[in-house]
């Protein structure tokens, strides 16, 4: 499995983007799709998850402002980002998790909020 990520850049706070990590390979094998996120001197931190059923996960610092989703048809999983704050400065990783439990990694795209 590959996945690219696409989609961070410079935003001002209270602003948004969108991520996009798109998957290719074995893509029948993916069960789960996520991203993670990792600050400057802070350990990667998952920030959601979506199942191919549709089953959503958030951390707590982000429900309410962030929306994960998937289309299975084009193997790309999306990440909404609004009103982000400058605490959301990171590089964001997409995840793939296998029905073998094996995880995949996306280069990770960086998310600068910032006035």
């Amino acid at each position: 499995v590959q996945l690219q990520a696409s989609g961070g850049g410079l935003v001002q706070p209270g602003g948004s983007l969108r991520l996009s990590c798109a998957a290719s390979g074995s893509i029948s094998s993916i069960n789960d799709m996520g991203w993670y996120r990792q600050a400057p001197g802070k350990q990667r931190e998952l920030v959601a998850y979506i199942a191919k059923t549709g089953y959503t996960n958030y951390a707590s610092s982000v429900k309410g402002r962030f929306t994960i989703s998937r289309d299975n048809a084009k193997n790309t999983c999306y990440l909404q980002l609004n009103n982000l704050e400058p605490e959301d400065t990171a590089v964001y990783y997409c995840n793939a998790l296998t029905w073998s439990a094996k995880n995949y990694w996306g280069r990770g795209t960086l998310v600068t909020v910032s006035s």
